[in-house]
């Protein structure tokens, strides 16, 4: 379906010009502006190349070309009726559909005894510092959000964001402090490789 076609910064662009047609250096200004980079990875070239992506599939077009003094022109884009048709199913299929969530921290955490004790209360440490630096950051731009007067239900996204950290430092600080007085043992791996050793011979 064409639907299937869209990433989740081709939606965030679609999502801009349902606003109003706008060419990608405005958007990319409004993006940074409403911390898109919470949900989406924006990195140098992606947004052009999105763009380009969408209109050769025919989910924008271009409605004019712009050129302020001696600066490069820059080219304004619209969405088609078949973009709008594409937007609204992959929207629907983000909003509604629960699908499986492969992070890092949780193959991290799978395989944290075999980092043993140290090693692991250390990388558990930094992560609860960076975690931390992140609440009080989202606690910051929240506030800005509010008294700047934004509807809220255009920075859902960013709530919902800033909750799940909120959650997993809460969570993380637990497990640490679980792991260090020791209510969740590290195992011995040698007494766990002889244990299994002898119930398959024995």
């Amino acid at each position: 379906m064409v639907a299937a076609k869209l990433t989740a910064l081709g939606v965030a662009v679609l999502e801009l010009l349902h606003e109003r047609p706008m060419h990608p250096y405005e958007m990319a200004q409004l993006m940074r502006e409403r911390h898109v980079e919470t949900r989406v990875k924006l990195k140098a070239g992606s947004l052009y190349h999105t763009v380009d992506r969408l209109q050769r599939n025919g989910f924008i077009d271009v409605v004019e070309t712009q050129r302020d003094g001696k600066r490069p022109e820059r080219t304004v884009y619209a969405m088609t009726a078949a973009g709008k048709d594409a937007f609204q199913e992959r929207a629907r299929q983000m909003l509604g559909d629960v699908v499986p969530d492969y992070s890092d921290v949780l193959s991290g955490l799978a395989v944290i005894d075999d980092l043993g004790r140290d090693v692991a209360l250390l990388e558990l440490e930094h992560r609860i510092t960076r975690l931390r630096a992140g609440v009080a950051s989202d606690e910051v731009i929240i506030e800005r959000l509010e008294s700047d007067g934004t509807p809220e239900i255009y920075w859902l996204d960013f709530r919902f964001s800033a909750a799940q950290r909120k959650f997993e430092l809460a969570w993380i600080e637990q497990l640490f402090a679980d792991l260090d007085s020791g209510r969740i043992p590290f195992q011995d791996k040698k007494l766990k490789l002889k244990d299994n050793h002898e119930r398959k011979t024995g």
